[in-house]
């Protein structure tokens, strides 16, 4: 089947690119061409689909660089037009069932995944596994969580994380300040073993690490990326610009995860507890530092079976990228689809470009200007394959 997406707006992952018609064929964009040009120097070739795109928006798939997969998650994320979620916790008997289910269906978002993260014994995230077990087939249990302790065991962690199919390494380092516990946290020399490790066997590592502190102990183990932003450090804090151009210096991206300090908040102050709210302000004061240094921004909001909310919290995240983050629609666009497939590896997908998966969103209005566009979708394409909404 070819079909052909005629007059359409097309964002590609990096730039508005202007009225396209774009052609999918076997799973696959095969064109993006000037509306009504041929698909060949001698004029040929066909669609056996038609979709009007008059005075509606192309988008490659969104790509969320920050969630928690559990059942039902990854079909609730397509219906809001992210085809990917990296996921960054998950325990090998489920994981098992939600690749099975994402290489074999197209109607629900595919998936890349850490795994088991690496954690201090009791640390984050052991406390919440009680809350955690009733959204699964298979209940959690904190026995299957492999701790490290020792610097000479994160050889042998990676290699169980290899062994179990796991796409990158995340490291777990939180002492509970910003949750209002105190928790076991990762000491530095484990944290520079475990990433030493992983780059050795070729991994990417990504760190948890929501204060200032732990951010410096991941930074100091060389990470790749940050799994959240800060959210300890008052916005206007001159260690908040340090800490972000350190950051830049070091070539590490972070994903933002406003939406997910913004639930935090609202938790807080609905509930009884002696933390106050508050942190909410502090992650946008730390995602503008990071953004003025130029360091790379990346969509995830640390989805859950609670709220964040799959898909939807994509969506959330990015209007708060443009109304509170300060970013362009446009550059919280890339922030969801070219940046998260490139910071990650993902070099099937993430923009609109002959050779890559036809992995698209199509809605009504332009986002590039209004990013709320964005809920007004018109169809969702995984592999080539259009979904029922």
């Amino acid at each position: 089947m070819r079909t052909r997406i005629h007059d359409v707006r097309v964002f590609d992952g990096r730039h508005a690119a202007g009225v396209r018609d774009v052609l999918l064929e076997d799973g696959l964009v095969v064109a993006v061409r000037a509306p009504n040009a041929p698909d060949a120097p001698d004029g040929g070739g066909t669609a056996d689909v038609e979709v009007d795109g008059r005075g509606r928006t192309l988008l490659p798939g969104l790509i969320d660089a920050h969630t928690h997969v559990f059942d039902g998650s990854l079909a609730e994320a397509l219906q809001h037009g992210v085809t990917t979620e990296l996921d960054m916790f998950c325990l090998p008997r489920p994981l098992d069932r939600y690749r099975r289910l994402a290489a074999d269906r197209d109607d629900v978002a595919d998936l890349r995944s850490a795994g088991v993260p690496a954690t201090a014994p009791g640390g984050h995230p052991t406390q919440l596994i009680a809350a955690l077990t009733g959204t699964l087939l298979d209940p959690l249990d904190v026995s299957e969580i492999d701790f490290v302790a020792d610097p000479e065991r994160a050889a042998e962690f990676v290699r169980a994380r290899l062994a179990e199919g796991s796409d990158f390494l995340k490291l777990v380092i939180d002492d509970g300040t910003v949750h209002g516990v105190d928790l076991p946290v990762m000491s530095p020399a484990v944290a520079n073993a475990l990433t030493s490790a992983a780059r050795a066997a070729g991994l990417r590592v990504v760190a948890h690490a929501v204060t200032a502190a732990d951010v410096v102990t991941a930074l100091d183990a060389g990470v790749d990326g940050l799994a959240h932003v800060w959210a300890d450090l008052a916005p206007r804090d001159p260690a908040c610009a340090r800490l972000a151009r350190r950051v830049r210096d070091q070539g590490v991206f972070v994903v933002s995860t406003l939406a997910y300090f913004e639930a935090v908040d609202a938790r807080r102050a609905g509930a009884a507890t002696c933390v106050p709210p508050g942190r909410y302000p502090a992650a946008v004061g730390a995602l503008r530092a990071l953004r003025e240094a130029g360091v790379p921004l990346l969509a995830g909001t640390d989805a859950t079976p609670f709220t964040p909310a799959h898909g939807a919290g994509l969506h959330r995240e990015l209007a708060l990228l443009v109304q509170d983050g300060g970013l362009s629609p446009q550059e919280a666009l890339s922030a969801a689809t070219a940046l998260p497939a490139h910071h990650f590896g993902l070099a099937d997908r993430g923009r609109i470009a002959p050779g890559l998966r036809a992995d698209l969103l199509l809605v009504e209005g332009d986002p590039t200007q209004e990013v709320s566009a964005l809920g007004a979708i018109v169809g969702v394409w995984r592999r080539g394959v259009r979904q029922t909404r």
